[in-house]
């Protein structure tokens, strides 16, 4: 019986392979959108100091 579910997710183009890959696309790609307010600094200003510390 699984196999005829696989193959009927294959012929109709939907398999669970492909719902995956697309909730994890969604997860990165998704509407959030990174905080980048930290970038606005230079990048010398962000970064911590090595000597003299």
């Amino acid at each position: 019986m699984k196999r005829l579910q696989k193959w009927f997710e294959q012929i109709a183009g939907v398999t669970q392979d492909e719902l995956e890959r697309l909730a994890r696309a969604r997860e990165i790609f998704g509407d959030s959108a990174p905080d980048i307010s930290e970038l606005e600094r230079p990048a010398c200003w962000r970064r911590k100091r090595r000597i003299g510390a």
